[in-house]
C-alpha cells in the first residue's frame, strides 16, 4: 500500500540533541580528544572584565570558525545558515535546537577589531601542535617542508608597476667573511669594501590586494598569489609550522628562520630534513651541514648553453684544487670574487689547438673558466645524501606527507583560494586550516588507538 507522510514537519517530538548526533561522528571525536580550554586563557586579556555588554562565549566563537574550516565553508554568512539547520554543529557548539546562532558579523567584527594585531591564531595553532606532542604523535626528528600557491582574491589584470628594493640576503655578512678568509689564505689582496647599493626590481602590484605577489613559474598558473610554506613531521604527518609570504618570494628565503623557530618553540631535535629542489641553495646546505642535520634536497636541473659541455663533465680534484676538462687538461685556481665564487681557468695556449675547443668555450681568448662557490662542499654533501639509500627512502615520503597535507587542505578545507585579502588574513586562513587538519589527525588516531 502506498502511503505518504502528512504534516510531519509540524509535529512535536520530545527528543534529546545528544541522541540525534551519531556516536561515530567526527565532531564527537574532536570534542572528546581536543582540549579547547586554553582558548579562554589566550583571549581573556582581550575582553573587559567589568564593563560593557556580555560577550559571546569565545569558545563558541572559535568553534564556529573551526567548523568553517573543518567542512570548507568559505562564507561566514553561509556558516551561520549551516549551523542553524545542522544538529551536529549545534551539538558541537553547545547550542540547543531553539537557541539563537551567533550572527556571522560577530566573527568578522572580532577579526577586524578584537583580534587585530594579536598572535591568537598562531597561538591556537601552536597549542594544537603541543597537544599532538603530548600524545606522542610528533617525533621532531625528521621534518619535511615545501610550499604551495594560494590564489589571491585579486584580478590579475588590475595592477600597477612599481620599483621595490631587493630582499637583503641574511647570510651576506657571513659570506663576506668567508671570501676575505679565502683570499687571505691564498695570498690574494683583500677586496675593498663594496658600497652598499640598494638594488631595485620592477614588480606588478595588485590594486585589489597590494600585499599579494605576482607569481610567474614554469608549470604554475600566472597571476597574483600567496605562498603557504608548510612543514610536517614524518611520524604522523602532523603540521608543525605554517608561514605565508607573497607569491613572488622564493621558497628558500624563510626556510632557515622557520626551522630555527620550530626547534626553539617545540624543542625539536632535528636529525633529518627533506626538501624540494627550490631549497637547493648553498647557504641552506651550509647551515644544515653545520647543524649536523641529514639533508635530502631534490636535484635542480640546470640547462647549459646548447652545443657546449655541461659543467659536470669537468671533474674537480679537491687534493690538487683543480678541475680537469674532457680533454684531460687542468683548469687552475685564479681568484675568488666578492660573490663567493672561485675562478678556475685553462691555459689558452693549450686550448687554442684543442680539437674540442668548439664544444668547450666560445671566448675570444680561448680560455675556459669554471666557477666554484666557497661553500660548494656543503652542496656536494647534500647531493651525496640524496643518492644514498636512506636519502632515497626519505625523499619518497614527500608524496605521502607534505604533498598529501596540501592536497587535503585544498580539496577538503577550502585552501585553494584565499577567502580574504591581505597577508594577515591569509595567514589566519592558513593557520586555521592547518590547525583543524591537526585536530582531525589527533582525534582519529586516538579514537583508533582506544
Amino acid at each position: 500500500m502506498l502511503r505518504t507522510p502528512k504534516d510531519k514537519q509540524t509535529a512535536f517530538e520530545f527528543v534529546s540533541l545528544e541522541s540525534l548526533v551519531p556516536q561515530d561522528h567526527m565532531l564527537r571525536k574532536i570534542d572528546q580528544y581536543i582540549d579547547f580550554s586554553f582558548i579562554l586563557e589566550k583571549v581573556r586579556p582581550l575582553y573587559c572584565e567589568d564593563n560593557g555588554r556580555p560577550a559571546i562565549d569565545p569558545l563558541v566563537l572559535f568553534k564556529m570558525v573551526f567548523l568553517g574550516y573543518f567542512y570548507g565553508i568559505r562564507s561566514e554568512r553561509r556558516l551561520e545558515q549551516e549551523i542553524q539547520t545542522n544538529v551536529a554543529y549545534r551539538w558541537f557548539l553547545g547550542l540547543g535546537l531553539t537557541d539563537r546562532v551567533p550572527d556571522h558579523s560577530t566573527i568578522s567584527w572580532n577579526r577586524r577589531k578584537r583580534f587585530k594585531d594579536t598572535t591568537i591564531f598562531q597561538d591556537i595553532f601552536d597549542e594544537i601542535v603541543l597537544q599532538a606532542i603530548q600524545h606522542r604523535m610528533v617525533g621532531g626528528r625528521v621534518l619535511i617542508s615545501d610550499s604551495t600557491h594560494l590564489k589571491a582574491n585579486a584580478n590579475k589584470h588590475k595592477y600597477t608597476r612599481e620599483e621595490v628594493l631587493q630582499n637583503t640576503k641574511s647570510y651576506i655578512e657571513e659570506l663576506n667573511e668567508a671570501v676575505d678568509q679565502e683570499r687571505k689564505e691564498r695570498g690574494k689582496k683583500k677586496l675593498k669594501p663594496k658600497e652598499v647599493v640598494e638594488e631595485k626590481k620592477e614588480i606588478k602590484r595588485s590594486t585589489t590586494d597590494p600585499e599579494s605577489g605576482y607569481m610567474v613559474r614554469d608549470g604554475k598558473p600566472e597571476g597574483f598569489f600567496y605562498l603557504d610554506h608548510r612543514t610536517v613531521d614524518l611520524k604522523y604527518n602532523v603540521i608543525t609550522d605554517v608561514y605565508v609570504t607573497p607569491g613572488n618570494v622564493h621558497d628558500s628565503l624563510p626556510y632557515l628562520d622557520r626551522l630555527e623557530r620550530q626547534t626553539q618553540r617545540f624543542a625539536f631535535k632535528v636529525e633529518a630534513v627533506t626538501l624540494d629542489a627550490g631549497y637547493l641553495t648553498t647557504p641552506i646546505c651550509k647551515k644544515l651541514k653545520e647543524k649536523k642535520i641529514f639533508a635530502v634536497i631534490a636535484h635542480r636541473r640546470f640547462h647549459p648553453t646548447q652545443g657546449l659541455f655541461a659543467k659536470w663533465k669537468f671533474h674537480y680534484d679537491a687534493q690538487s684544487d683543480t678541475y680537469t676538462c674532457p680533454n684531460s687538461q687542468p683548469l687552475t685556481y685564479r681568484t675568488t670574487d666578492r660573490h663567493g665564487y672561485r675562478h678556475y681557468a685553462s691555459n689558452p695556449e693549450v686550448c687554442k689547438s684543442c680539437p674540442m675547443l668548439a664544444e668547450c668555450t666560445r671566448s675570444k681568448n680561448h680560455r675556459k673558466v669554471i666557477t666554484r662557490h666557497v661553500w660548494e662542499e656543503s652542496k656536494e654533501w647534500v647531493r651525496g645524501n640524496r643518492l644514498s639509500p636512506d636519502g632515497k627512502k626519505l625523499y619518497k615520503k614527500r608524496k605521502e606527507t607534505i604533498e598529501r597535507s596540501f592536497a587535503d587542505a585544498k580539496e577538503l578545507h577550502g585552501l585553494r583560494y584565499c577567502r580574504l585579502r591581505g597577508l594577515k588574513n591569509v595567514t589566519e586562513q592558513a593557520l586555521m586550516t592547518a590547525a583543524v587538519q591537526n585536530m582531525k589527525k589527533i582525534a582519529m588516531h586516538l579514537s583508533k588507538r582506544e
